[in-house]
């Protein structure tokens, strides 16, 4: 990279970025989202939750009830 380009890269302003960034967006492909496989409760270990944690997730009513 030349001394020139380096002092021009600097000079980019967000909203220079954020349009040569918009502009770029379209050529992005993006890959397709797949589900996590589910893991069996029985496979999980070494998980530890710390006595506070759990009763503050407990008492949360999505997680609770």
């Amino acid at each position: 990279m030349s001394n020139n380009n380096a002092s021009r890269e600097s000079e980019i302003s967000l909203a220079e970025l954020r349009g040569d960034c918009a502009r770029m967006a379209p050529h992005w492909v993006a890959p397709a989202k797949s589900a996590p496989a589910p893991v069996a409760p029985s496979l999980i270990h070494g998980v530890t939750v710390p006595p506070a944690s759990a009763r503050l997730i407990d008492a949360m009513s999505d997680y609770g009830d």
